[in-house]
């Protein structure tokens, strides 16, 4: 058993790592940190293999998938992807644009690619790592919130197609509230709910989607109850709220 795991040196993709090497599987590593992916090959009680790619550039989601593709790879984890705090008009386009491209771009091309070939082989598991954000506007993460919004939708859509199928490849899509991860850091932002453990949150997803094959994944009654009352709010009264709740980390 195998599984490709992207944004795999800290937070929750390395969670993951430590979980599903201790499940059994061996894994195939993926992020910038050449130094962090080395470290945590050496943790881990299974075969790892680290690669070292910018997903923020096209022809680099390709060779990875190159890279990979006869693995036979049992379970994708589109995990890499980050934020950006501020006013939308006066955000860096170019970190925009940057983060679009591993948000959204990224995501697309290997759930696309693998997917082919589980469906060839109709077995296999895409967890792709959203965000509770993706129900809702977000004012000062505007970009953000509307990239997770497409990794959400994608996913469900793709859902449906397999179902009608009667494929055995299932997909799922994570969409955890605030965790304790270096993603407040880069995105300069720090929220008003206090954040989950990154360990428990990559269990929880992982467990849901091997035992239950659940589509949308949410940790935490809390999450779960706000984004079930979400629904009953307005457009503009969600978005005022969701402008209160998160605030730049340093002034």
């Amino acid at each position: 058993m195998k599984a490709l795991i992207t944004g795999a040196s800290s937070g929750i993709g390395y969670s993951m790592a430590k979980y599903l090497s201790n499940l059994g599987y061996d894994l195939i590593l993926v992020a910038r940190d050449k130094e962090k992916l080395q470290i945590i090959q050496k943790e881990l009680k299974t075969d790892v293999k680290i690669v070292v790619a910018d997903l923020s550039q096209e022809s680099k989601i390709k060779e990875l998938y190159v890279l990979c593709k006869n693995d036979n790879i049992d379970i994708l984890i589109n995990n890499a992807g980050f934020g950006l705090f501020g006013e939308f008009d006066s955000t860096d386009l170019s970190n925009e644009l940057n983060m679009i491209d591993v948000n959204i771009r990224a995501v697309h091309v290997l759930t696309k690619l693998f997917l082919k070939d589980m469906i060839k082989k109709d077995s296999g598991y895409i967890l792709n790592v959203s965000s509770s954000a993706s129900f809702q506007a977000g004012p000062l993460m505007a970009t953000y919130y509307a990239s997770k919004s497409y990794v959400t939708r994608l996913t469900v859509a793709i859902y449906e197609e397999l179902r009608r199928k009667k494929s055995k490849v299932h997909i799922s899509c994570l969409c955890p509230g605030p965790v304790k991860t270096n993603f407040n850091n880069v995105a300069d932002v720090q929220f008003s709910m206090k954040g989950m453990d990154a360990d428990y949150v990559a269990k929880y997803a992982i467990d849901k989607m091997l035992k239950k094959n659940k589509l949308i994944i949410v940790p935490g009654f809390k999450m779960k109850t706000l984004i079930f009352f979400n629904r009953f709010i307005s457009t503009k009264r969600a978005a005022k709220i969701v402008y209160k709740f998160q605030k730049r980390k340093r002034k």
